[in-house]
């Protein structure tokens, strides 16, 4: 952005009392914190990080988020604050990338992984809780672990241990599918040409976006299997098209129980708090749950299957 601003004539002024408000500017980054969904945090809640190109942007930037955010913290530069951005979201997406392959190894040796996090959560120190899924989602946490990665190549350097925590999560939507060819097989049925309805499209629970949601590769991944593929979410009545798939061809499709009975296996996707999984689980012939959300129904005798 800078090079681009003076390039027009203009000048980053590095004094907060200059006169020449015509031509100056101020120039800052300030990283987006969110967490959609959660309603633990309102907005002015979360403390905003900020890096200026010098100190006097850093100070007029500072005054400008003070009006909304409770409080301000200014760091010593641009790329400060964005490496703080990047080290958040690369932190959580190397923790999950650790709990899926650990949910993976788990699986092999019989033991519940989820029964294992719920015991080391108990610790009340140097533990903290991570929950294996089919993959990440939305538009920061999938991304900018390989955003980092392009940038430290160009200093000569490789980022081995995050991107193999980007490729375990990306490879965990294969794992669902997988899954979901081998119950089948299991019952006597092929993937070509069941009937498959995924439950939850959005990358979580209780929000409307599908950015980098890993449904939309568990679909795509169905359909070149030649399943017939049907969703449901409450919060997308349609899918929009996007940049690698075709999605808008879908329509959210009624969770009756008639509906549910017609599909060979019902995917859980995403936990929304609208979906009754008692009630899924007993009008459905199999489930694959990707979330744990049938942990407090009854085994049915294979009928559900933890992913």
């Amino acid at each position: 952005m800078l090079p681009i601003l003076e390039g027009s004539g203009l000048q980053c002024s590095k004094d907060l009392k200059s006169q020449r408000a015509v031509c100056d500017f101020y120039l800052a980054f300030s990283p987006e914190r969110i967490d959609p969904g959660n309603r633990r945090f309102a907005l002015a809640d979360i403390p905003k990080i900020v890096g200026g190109v010098n100190s006097a942007s850093a100070e007029r930037a500072r005054r400008l988020y003070e009006r909304v955010f409770k409080r301000v913290m200014v760091v010593s530069s641009t790329q400060t604050a964005e490496m703080t951005k990047l080290l958040e979201n690369i932190c959580g997406a190397v923790n999950i990338a650790l709990v899926n392959e650990l949910k993976l190894i788990c699986r092999r040796m019989g033991i519940d992984i989820w029964e294992v996090i719920e015991a080391a959560a108990t610790k009340p120190f140097g533990f903290t809780p991570f929950y294996p899924g089919p993959g990440l989602g939305g538009h920061c946490i999938p991304v900018d672990p390989f955003c980092l990665a392009w940038k430290v190549r160009q200093h000569g350097m490789t980022t081995r241990f995050i991107e193999l925590a980007g490729e375990i999560n990306t490879a965990m939507q294969n794992h669902v599918a997988q899954t979901l060819v081998g119950a089948l097989t299991a019952q006597g049925k092929a993937v070509k040409n069941s009937k498959i309805l995924i439950l939850g499209v959005a990358y979580k629970r209780d929000v409307d976006d599908i950015g980098e949601s890993p449904a939309l590769k568990i679909m795509q991944l169905l359909l070149e299997h030649g399943a017939a593929v049907s969703y449901n979410d409450p919060h997308g009545p349609q899918l929009p098209r996007t940049r690698r798939y075709n999605s808008s061809i879908f329509h959210s499709t009624p969770l009756d129980s008639p509906a549910l009975e017609k599909f060979d296996c019902a995917v859980l996707v995403t936990d929304d708090s609208a979906f009754d999984v008692a009630h899924i689980v007993e009008k459905s012939w199999l489930v694959i749950d990707t979330r744990n959300a049938t942990r407090s129904i009854a085994s049915t005798s294979g009928k559900v299957i933890r992913c």
